[in-house]
């Protein structure tokens, strides 16, 4: 049955998936900025989950070469925009680390989905840190 349908192109249903998700995603955004009666909710972009997400990289790891290869800009001048970003919003939080040592792996797993980053192992001890 396929096989009989016109070959317009190399697609058996012309549906763009991506296109489809957008439409859902619009669609979500007009409806969540009605009903909270926010209309600044009609302005989020998929862009937008790009630079909420190099902020918190940038905010997470302090490393700004890092976060300019993960979005793979090619000048550190258009990257340095997320340093200033992160500045107004989380102006009251401090380079402050919790630091948790622990050799048990059921310990490691719980800190690790409580937030932690694993740093290091030394002396058979996990180190684990969160930002306060």
């Amino acid at each position: 049955m396929l096989s009989a349908l016109p070959k317009v192109s190399g697609k058996v249903f012309t549906v763009d998936r991506a296109s489809s998700i957008g439409t859902t995603f619009y669609a979500s955004r007009k409806r969540l900025a009605r009903k909270l009666q926010n209309p600044r909710l009609a302005r989020i972009s998929f862009h937008t989950f790009r630079h909420w997400k190099a902020t918190t990289l940038y905010h997470k790891t302090k490393d700004i070469l890092y976060v300019k290869q993960f979005l793979g800009h090619k000048k550190l001048d258009t990257t340095l925009l997320y340093i200033q970003i992160e500045r107004v919003l989380f102006k009251e939080t401090t380079d402050e680390f919790t630091v948790r040592v622990t050799q048990k792996r059921e310990e490691i797993k719980q800190l690790l989905e409580a937030g932690f980053d694993y740093i290091c192992e030394k002396d058979k001890l996990a180190f684990l840190r969160k930002r306060k």
